[in-house]
């Protein structure tokens, strides 16, 4: 017999991510003595404290973070064969978890799941947008199907991973309509150096990138002239538009300003930003056949792009 029910490890992650008993027991329609009561019974069988009750804070001891990574795991996997037999018997319909990086999942994505909600109505779609790691994670650990992404994944999370090429997202160069440069189609590398710039703030993963592809073409970074970071692609957007810089931003996050001809993008001589996007899944789990179906339109998607 294990020391555990699958019941009670639902307890013990409700009150992980709620941190309050009572919190947790109204997510899981339990009443707070029953709750309290499954928790005080596995902590008896394991022998040891999983939660600590200090005055009005609730925190897991190291046994229960311990417990709780491996719960993760094992209702995500149930959760993983509950959805494989529903998948077999019911056919085409289904759910799918799926997942983007912060400006895939605000500007590319939508466009996406219009398309396949319109092939798919059927099939009931859960969205999660996070950073790269974190998504990345979240694929690991079962808690989303497939993800599209932008930023680099490191090492340590790519073993675990199936990383397949997408499509290549250009960051484009903007600036008002009244900015000087406006009347230039073409400027050199060297007069990115009296532009000021508006950039998203410097633990950001795209304007890492940026600064990456900066150097690699002998721009020294730390002389452009930064005059406002916002954690926002909108905010971004709305500086430009006032006039007040220029800056780097993705052709996907552009295409509405483009057309309404309300930014300017200039091009700078032999420099090309572009980051490749993946799209990333896990190798170990059940793909069902909604799974299939979104891959399918990832790719139909893929085509028209690059035609």
């Amino acid at each position: 017999m294990l020391p555990f029910t699958l019941h009670q490890l639902r307890i013990l992650k409700a009150i992980a991510t709620e941190k309050n008993f009572t919190k947790a027991a109204a997510v899981l329609y339990l009443s707070q003595p029953s709750l309290s009561k499954q928790i005080k019974i596995l902590e008896r069988n394991l022998n040891t404290l999983l939660i600590n009750r200090e005055r009005n804070k609730i925190s897991l001891t190291e046994s229960g973070e311990v417990l709780l990574q491996y719960s993760n795991r094992i209702l995500a996997l149930c959760e993983e064969s509950c959805r494989a037999v529903i998948d077999l018997k019911n056919g085409d319909r289904g759910n799918l978890r799926v997942g983007a990086s912060q400006t895939i999942g605000t500007y590319l994505l939508p466009r996406i799941l219009a398309l396949f909600a319109q092939n798919y109505p059927q099939i009931d779609l859960n969205v999660q947008v996070n950073s790269t790691r974190i998504v990345a994670k979240k694929i690991i650990n079962r808690e989303i199907d497939i993800a599209v992404v932008g930023g680099e994944i490191s090492d340590d999370l790519k073993k675990y991973l199936t990383i397949e090429p997408f499509v290549y997202d250009e960051l484009r160069l903007v600036i008002s309509k009244s900015h000087p440069f406006a009347r230039k189609t073409k400027i050199q590398k060297e007069d990115l150096y009296c532009l000021d710039f508006i950039t998203l703030n410097s633990n950001s993963t795209i304007k890492k990138f940026i600064d990456k592809i900066l150097i690699q073409n002998q721009i020294d970074t730390k002389q452009l002239k930064t005059i406002l970071q916002l954690n926002s692609i909108e905010g971004i957007k709305t500086a430009v538009n006032l006039g007040l810089g220029a800056a780097f931003l993705s052709s996907s996050a552009i295409e509405k300003e483009i057309k309404l001809k309300t930014l300017d993008v200039i091009k700078i001589e032999n420099i090309e930003i572009k980051r490749k996007l993946s799209i990333i899944s896990n190798p170990k789990c059940y793909k069902a056949k909604a799974f299939k179906f979104f891959y399918n339109e990832l790719y139909h998607l893929k085509a028209r792009i690059e035609d």
